[in-house]
């Protein structure tokens, strides 16, 4: 990775991972043409010129670089002093004391720690996203895509949401862009047929009798006739170009999936969610893709049924496999957070924070995707960093105070969590022997 601090901050983000071509996706700084160099800060605080080139490809990645230059293969080691001072300047400063917390807890030399921490803290943070890179071309672009007219098939499963499942067709009955089918998958109960009847849309409709979510996707996915398959789901808003804005994303980038961006009800889209981008995450509520995608790194893998982060690890595949996938804010939908239905009634809604108090935490489904591709010691990074601020409910994930307090509570009941976590590592464990669960799509 570009700092070896990133180990403790983002110890399981895909970027921290080379693709299957032993490549970063980080821009060697040589290649990067002066017209986008002339929009990165050159940071001459740091030791080394290595260090330097470094932050000014974190820079444009974060940023928003999408380009083809020629990226590290390898990085050369990082002074502790650079490190602390990259960063202090891109997160918080309690997350820097948290590094170096951990740092002096697993033995590296305190005088060093301690010293270049105290250098540094004279660095400013700076925060992502408040100079993306433009796309000037991107107005004036004619998108060849959407001239010639390709099916697209809209892809939404669906349990017990008739009424929120309304708003999504609606809002497909009135897209700019007309030739789309939907293929919905119902696994409600009472399933209401009829209530399909009601809406003027292509609809291919799939009864599904087990209530299984990736099942019902990949089911979706195999029984789709559109070049294209658009992943959505049945408690979201779309705006009416919601289908030309991902097709033109894919055609303009040159990619293979455009991965739309969500947001709450009631707010906007975040300041580092705002600009085109590669796509650090994978979400299957909001994604457009060629569908030999799937043929090329399989379905969705069934391990996650039930349970969470299936669509970060297809993601994880897709992004290994090097398929460019777009970050695409002008394709956003809004996330209503239906109440009832979908994964609430599989018990299994949120990643980190158990249905109950002496449940796995976090979902084994989570553990079993960060082994499978970081190794033990990442996901035990990653378990101390996200489980002590998962203590309480997830409407107060956001309450900065209320993190604090769990992770006071978190040393309170300590062998109530350690117990949570254990039980959720044993459970991956058997995920793991048993293997991936991802069925092949075949060519059509």
């Amino acid at each position: 990775m570009l700092f070896s601090f990133l180990k403790y901050l983002q110890p399981t983000h895909y970027f921290q991972k080379f693709l299957n071509t032993n490549t970063s996706i980080f821009p060697r700084v040589e290649y990067l043409s002066e017209t986008l160099l002339n929009q990165l800060n050159v940071d001459q605080n740091y030791q080394s010129k290595a260090a330097q080139n470094y932050d000014l490809s974190w820079q444009a990645i974060q940023n928003g670089y999408i380009g083809d230059a020629e990226t590290y293969s390898k990085f050369e080691t990082i002074s502790v002093k650079d490190n602390y001072h990259f960063i202090r300047k891109y997160f918080n400063s309690a997350w820097v004391l948290y590094v170096l917390i951990i740092r002096l807890l697993s033995f590296h030399n305190p005088f060093i720690e301690i010293r270049a921490w105290f250098k540094t803290r004279s660095t400013q943070r700076q925060l992502v996203g408040k100079q993306p890179i433009k796309y000037l071309d991107w107005s004036s672009f004619q998108s060849k895509l959407i001239q010639q007219n390709e099916k697209v098939s809209v892809v939404i499963p669906t349990l017990n949401r008739y009424h929120f499942l309304k708003d999504v067709l609606q809002d497909l009955e009135q897209q700019d862009y007309s030739n789309f089918e939907v293929v919905i998958v119902d696994q409600s109960d009472p399933f209401d047929a009829a209530f399909y009847d009601n809406f003027k849309l292509d609809i291919q409709l799939i009864r599904q009798e087990e209530k299984a979510l990736w099942l019902a996707r990949n089911t979706a996915i195999k029984n789709a006739t559109g070049k294209f398959i658009a992943l959505s789901e049945d408690d979201v808003r779309i705006q009416p170009n919601w289908i030309r804005m991902h097709l033109k994303c894919l055609d303009f980038f040159e990619a293979q999936v455009s991965a739309g961006v969500f947001y709450p009800e009631g707010k906007t889209i975040p300041t580092e969610r705002s600009f085109f981008a590669l796509a650090s995450q994978f979400a299957t509520g909001n994604a457009m893709l060629y569908k030999q995608v799937f043929s090329d790194v399989g379905l969705f893998d069934r391990q996650f049924e039930k349970q969470r982060m299936g669509d970060g690890e297809f993601g994880m595949r897709v992004y290994l496999e090097g398929i460019k996938s777009v970050s695409n804010p002008l394709a956003s939908c809004i996330d209503v957070k239906a109440g009832t239905g979908g994964l609430r009634e599989m018990g299994s809604w949120d990643a980190f924070r158990p249905s109950h108090f002496f449940a796995p935490r976090p979902i084994p489904s989570v553990v079993y995707f960060f082994r499978q591709y970081f190794g033990h010691k990442a996901t035990r990074l990653a378990l101390l960093r996200t489980v002590p601020l998962s203590i309480f409910p997830y409407q107060f994930k956001k309450n900065k105070p209320l993190l604090v307090v769990g992770v006071c509570l978190t040393l309170l009941i300590l062998p109530i969590v350690f117990y949570q976590v254990l039980k959720s590592w044993r459970l991956a464990t058997k995920k793991i022997h048993e293997g991936p669960i991802i069925e092949p799509l075949l060519c059509q």
